[in-house]
């Protein structure tokens, strides 16, 4: 992977910098891909397995002119992405998962609409949760939230980075580094990686028309992960903690960042 240094400033390639219509096309792609994410909070309750919100995910979409990245993505069979409890992300929905009160779960979906790319994720609580598990999930908003804040023209990856990494260490959590945000727009996964830990003034230079995802997967326990053999892309707490993740795309403009999707 070939980036274009100059006096320690990693400088983002042209081919990553989308234009008006390149942006327009992420935006028309948001719209269902968040409706999708709305549905979800309708949906998501105790006693409801996993494959009816996939199936559900699929009719929406569909429905509204889109196509679900994630299915048939490298083999993967779903629409989207359903991560119960200590499941990092990658979960595989399934009529034998079915929630119950006090699981956490998140929702992934990425929507094509017209060759552009929207990807976001959300965590629903499922009835009342135990204390624990409802501050992972609001801290690991927060920590997202100060990872957009930090995104501005003219500045650095790497102060996403730090923003995020500080704040859930500073709240006791642990970042899973194994796994991050990516550029999106005309392809599902594109440059830049963005990791969730780093060093302000680091990494690629943010300008405008950039467009990535902030996602960050905060353990309760440790940061280190495994992946479920028997079907590859399950990916959970290596010590079973619970996990949580927040995941908007978010456009670099003049000014700052602009969410996408969420």
């Amino acid at each position: 992977m070939h980036y274009d240094v100059v006096k320690g400033q990693v400088r983002p390639p042209r081919r990553i910098i989308n234009n008006a219509a390149d942006i327009e096309g992420v935006r028309r792609a948001a719209l269902v891909n968040d409706g999708v994410l709305d549905l979800m909070e309708r949906l998501i309750e105790p006693g409801v397995d996993t494959e009816t919100l996939d199936h559900a995910a699929y009719e929406y979409v569909t429905e509204h002119g889109g196509i679900p990245a994630c299915l048939g993505f490298e083999g993967f069979p779903k629409s989207i992405c359903t991560s119960i409890n200590d499941v990092v992300c990658h979960g595989i929905p399934s009529k034998k998962d079915v929630l119950k009160e006090g699981d956490i779960v998140n929702v992934d979906m990425t929507t094509i609409v017209g060759g552009y790319y929207a990807d976001a994720s959300r965590m629903y609580m499922v009835g009342k949760v135990p204390l624990a598990a409802e501050r992972l999930v609001r801290v690991t908003k927060e920590i997202m939230e100060r990872g957009i804040a930090a995104a501005r023209p003219w500045h650095f990856l790497g102060d996403v980075n730090a923003a995020c990494g500080d704040w859930a260490h500073a709240n006791g959590y642990s970042v899973v580094t194994a796994l991050g945000g990516h550029g999106v727009g005309k392809e599902f996964h594109m440059d830049p990686f963005v990791s969730h830990v780093g060093e302000p003034g680091t990494g690629m230079l943010m300008v405008p028309g950039m467009i990535f995802t902030i996602e960050p997967m905060i353990n309760a326990g440790g940061y280190d992960v495994t992946v479920d053999a028997d079907d590859g892309w399950t990916v959970r707490t290596k010590d079973h903690s619970l996990s949580a993740q927040w995941e908007n795309t978010i456009l670099i403009t003049e000014t700052g960042a602009e969410v996408l999707s969420s």
